[in-house]
């Protein structure tokens, strides 16, 4: 978490003193809905492109030892097909987690299958460790509601390697074993709170 507000931070810097150009700070709704920390920065770089970097935290134990702790870092180069912060947009994302889900879905997922081959039935029942890694394409819109305030909505899709040690569900329960999985589908969802700072 600490790389992310440092790296958040430089490309702050670097990019406002450089281009003297729009910055704002955001908050994801669907994740403050699960309990998750998050805060995204956007820089505006030019005319009809801007950068920005999210980070989302959950340090969070619910009865019956389940948890979908985890931290994200999500950085996305958007190009604007009008103006930036301004209408439609297309992203290309990358993302890093690390995560540790058990006894309950992520994201709060009930029906179908998660991960690849990882069913519900596993996830319920057994606890995950690990870490992922990807990228993908995004769509999303901007509407102004305010002089400074805004509201986004963003879906993307794409694909991630998830490496995991898999445990009894239990707490302390014992290792199963190690694995991988490909995972191809959804990768961001957003409906963002914005305020734009300068």
């Amino acid at each position: 978490m600490k790389r992310f507000f440092i790296l958040a931070f430089c490309i702050w810097g670097a990019c406002t003193g450089v281009f003297s150009q729009k910055v704002a700070v955001k908050s994801n709704l669907l994740y403050d809905a699960t309990a998750t920390f998050n805060f995204g920065v956007e820089v505006g770089l030019g005319k009809r492109t801007s950068i920005e970097v999210s980070g989302n935290y959950n340090p969070w134990t619910f009865p019956g030892n389940r948890k979908m702790k985890h931290w994200l870092v999500q950085p996305e180069f958007r190009f604007w097909t009008c103006s930036r912060f301004s209408g439609h947009f297309w992203g290309v994302h990358a993302h890093y987690a690390q995560y540790n889900w058990g006894g309950m879905l992520p994201w709060g997922f009930d029906s179908g299958k998660m991960f690849g081959s990882i069913k519900n039935e596993n996830i319920m029942n057994h606890r995950y460790e690990g870490w992922l890694a990807g990228g993908g394409i995004s769509y999303g819109y901007h509407w102004i509601i305010g002089k400074r305030w805004g509201l986004e909505a963003e879906i993307g899709v794409g694909y991630a390697y998830l490496k995991y040690d898999k445990f009894r569900c239990e707490k302390c329960g014992d290792k199963l074993g190690n694995n991988h999985k490909n995972y191809w589908g959804p990768t961001k969802a957003a409906v963002t709170l914005i305020y734009l700072i300068k």
